[in-house]
């Protein structure tokens, strides 16, 4: 294993103080590592809190800051935080207006949120994000996983909320963009969490796994190696399926790297998805395209299609400020 470590059991913590450091001012550390924050705190404003395990960075602690998320717990690589880290972040920013939290379906993330939510004395609602059309059930979950979608709904109801939405209508809005959002990955190589020291699974150099999750779970079926333009037609034709979108449907294309994926592969995987949607009539009017929502070095990427309307593009579009996500400030 060749990382860039010192010591396997610091690598969060080291890795969380470098990047409080380098985004000071946009975020704060909260004491013990639980929480990442935003710094500038918006009072009256329902807050949004979401997390889960590391390792997928810059999800989620990248979306902390004005337009997105107002906290962010970070487990341990692949491990859900604990309710306790998700509780003492609602306390920390939630600013009298309820707090809405937006969680992945994982087992863990799941199960700890829930604890939080009922343990914390705010009004609260929950946003649980299944966007991967690959399968129902794997082994970190129930149902359809969380995926590469959660940045969109993010984004989406970060807006708002930054425009003063209420509580009822920030979670009716989160569940309304998880609804008109799909996804699909595909591996070509595994990761490797550090404590491990051995990649997840085993790969041919001449095979795909398609459908993949994020942790590096089995997805639909393992295949030889396709070309860009097939394996865009696979993931996309599936999403396209799931949401079930007439000619004339205006989306929102996000191609997004595992981590190891050059920007060079993902753009040419936004043209093989391009020539996908135009063949189903289907109009691109937004992209996003980058390594958000990754695995470690897992080398593929996902699909994400969401057919947003108009008044969701605009919340789209509207001014963000965070670490790894901004524009329109």
């Amino acid at each position: 294993m060749k990382k860039l470590i010192n010591d396997v059991d610091d690598v969060l913590a080291e890795s969380l103080a470098g990047f409080a450091a380098a985004h000071a001012d946009i975020l704060r550390l909260a004491p013990e590592r639980q929480f990442v924050a935003r710094r500038e705190l918006k009072r009256g404003k329902v807050a949004l809190i979401s997390g889960g395990g590391s390792g997928h960075e810059p999800l989620h602690a990248g979306f902390v800051g004005h337009g997105m998320l107002d906290a962010a717990c970070p487990g341990q690589v692949f491990t859900s935080p604990t309710p306790d880290q998700m509780l003492g972040a609602a306390q920390a920013v939630g600013g009298g207006a309820g707090v809405l939290f937006i969680v992945k379906n994982y087992s863990g993330d799941m199960m700890n949120f829930q604890m939080a939510a009922e343990m914390l004395d705010q009004e609260n609602e929950t946003v649980i994000v299944n966007d991967d059309v690959a399968v129902e059930n794997s082994t970190y979950t129930t149902g359809r996983r969380g995926v590469a979608g959660t940045l969109v709904v993010e984004k989406v109801v970060g807006a708002a909320a930054e425009r003063g939405a209420d509580l009822a209508a920030l979670k009716a809005l989160g569940d309304a963009v998880n609804k008109a959002t799909a996804s699909m990955g595909v591996a070509l190589t595994s990761c490797t969490v550090p404590a491990a020291g051995s990649p997840t699974f085993q790969i041919g150099a001449d095979e795909m796994e398609l459908g993949v999750g994020i942790h590096g779970e089995p997805g639909r079926r393992r295949v030889k190696l396709g070309s860009a333009d097939e394996i865009a037609a696979e993931l996309t034709g599936a999403i396209l399926k799931d949401l079930s979108l007439k000619p004339g449907a205006e989306v929102l294309l996000f191609v997004n790297g595992f981590g190891g994926t050059p920007l060079l592969e993902q753009y040419l995987m936004v043209n093989a998805a391009h020539k996908v949607l135009a063949g189903a009539g289907i109009k691109v009017v937004r992209h996003l395209t980058g390594s958000y929502v990754t695995s470690l070095e897992m080398a593929g990427c996902s699909i994400t299609v969401s057919a947003l309307d108009a008044a969701q593009f605009a919340l789209w579009d509207a001014p963000v400020h965070t670490a790894a996500l901004r524009w329109g400030m």
